[in-house]
């Protein structure tokens, strides 16, 4: 079988900011983000044949990292009109028969890492696809077993894709965001510290830990080896704060225990009718093509 593990959090997202007119529902809700959400799910399951699916959302944006790291990623900025659908997505899919993953302490991203890193090697389970293009997740990535699958560009990133866009292989990737940061999630890297920079002294040494305190023991070729190796050792509490931040947790309360119990068996009628109705959608009600009654 081939497990897709979903990053609805981030369709929610690319929905709402996709450039198309607003769709309000019948009390004069915006629904856009539900909608967009519920044809990209429904294009995953119809047309691109997905039988084993997962969705995991951030049921509230905040979480356990915040307590960690006060700057990280909160809901600020974050339109109501968008944070009013969260809810409401989380029901949508469920009444199409998906499994859903509401995040509440942790993030969705910790919730698709624990799915990947259980089934990975499951028997039956061929592939397991990261449907997201969140660099957070590359450091799930196992060979070709797990991949991360950006389905807006129709590109699939394995072992070597990740070491090919990114310079680092898989594991390496949150000591990577360490050094260069990652604004989405609100911390800022190290001083000096950039994607070419992070990638070459990773890619020779792994791990932050890894690196030789004498520059001149580097071999690699970068600007101001003296000046990178000053500012990682300046700030070196902060580098394993960063790399804490990054690192997805593989232990999110997940109920499921086998990846046969994500088998899409169909939309929900009465359920999935009954919310297009509420959105104001008739024709989303005639898009799946299996319903469990």
């Amino acid at each position: 079988m081939q497990l897709h593990l979903v990053d609805a959090t981030y369709e929610l997202f690319r929905s709402y900011y996709a450039p198309r007119p607003a769709t309000l529902a019948p009390d004069g809700r915006s629904v856009g983000a539900v909608v967009g959400l519920l044809y990209s799910l429904l294009t995953l399951l119809r047309d691109e044949g997905a039988t084993h699916v997962g969705c995991a959302t951030d049921h509230v944006i905040r979480s356990f990292r915040n307590d960690l790291y006060p700057s990280y990623k909160t809901d600020a900025g974050v339109p109501r009109e968008l944070l009013d659908q969260f809810e409401l997505a989380e029901r949508a899919m469920e009444s199409m028969g998906l499994v859903v993953w509401p995040m509440v302490e942790f993030e969705a991203d910790d919730a698709l890492a624990t799915a990947a890193a259980r089934w990975a090697e499951s028997p039956g389970v061929e592939r397991t696809h990261i449907c997201t293009p969140d660099k957070d997740l590359a450091q799930c990535v196992r060979t070709d077993r797990v991949v991360m699958r950006d389905r807006l560009r129709n590109r699939t990133f394995d072992e070597a894709g990740v070491a090919a866009r990114w310079g680092v292989l898989p594991t390496s990737i949150p000591d990577y965001l360490a050094l260069v940061g990652d604004s989405a999630d609100g911390f800022p890297g190290l001083p000096g510290w950039g994607a070419k920079s992070a990638a070459a002294v990773l890619a020779r040494f792994g791990h932050l830990e890894a690196i030789p305190v004498n520059p001149g023991e580097w071999h690699v070729d970068v600007r101001s080896p003296a000046a990178l190796s000053a500012s990682l050792r300046g700030q070196w509490q902060d580098a394993l704060l960063f790399r804490r931040l990054a690192t997805l947790r593989v232990d999110a309360p997940l109920p499921q225990r086998d990846p046969d119990e994500l088998l899409w068996r169909g939309a929900r009628r009465t359920a999935f009718v009954a919310l297009c109705d509420e959105l104001g959608q008739p024709r989303l009600a005639e898009r799946p093509h299996i319903w469990q009654g």
